[in-house]
């Protein structure tokens, strides 16, 4: 019995890898579009925006959104196993907070697929600053699980 419950933990971990990794690389190049849809130019032809667009949709819906909630799901499987997390240290609660705003970015960056598909979205140069954030919470959440301080 303990080993198919180690086993199905070690499932579950690599699943939850897999799902951050997918989630987190959409997270870093969904800006990027972004940035590259804000500065097409308005006198652009209408073809490079509407294949931004198609790309911008499909990274955010097919890839991005299922692996968020693949990561949700298998991190909170995760976090609950008994003898896993220590509540009482200061690192899940840091993981927790970055796990958060990751996940507001997330759906923040859908808000934006949706101003830029009207034309209203931001400047590409603040698509650029914001293409940061991602980079910022993968360094406390990994230096969260790594060094549980």
């Amino acid at each position: 019995m303990f080993d198919l419950l180690a086993q199905s933990y070690l499932w579950i971990k690599a699943l939850h890898v897999m799902a951050v990794l997918s989630w987190t690389a959409g997270l870093f190049y969904l800006p990027r579009l972004f940035v590259y849809h804000a500065e097409r130019g308005r006198n652009a032809s209408p073809e490079p925006a509407d294949s931004l667009e198609i790309m911008e949709d499909k990274l955010f819906r097919l890839i991005m959104t299922p692996a968020m909630i693949v990561s949700w799901c298998a991190g909170l499987i995760l976090a609950t196993t008994p003898g896993i997390v220590d509540w009482s240290m200061v690192w899940p609660w840091t993981k927790a907070f970055a796990v958060v705003a990751m996940t507001w970015f997330h759906v923040w960056l859908g808000g934006q697929r949706r101003q830029l598909a009207t034309g209203r979205g931001l400047s590409g140069r603040s698509y650029r600053m914001m293409n940061e954030l991602p980079t910022l919470l993968m360094v406390v959440i990994v230096l969260s699980v790594i060094l549980k301080f």
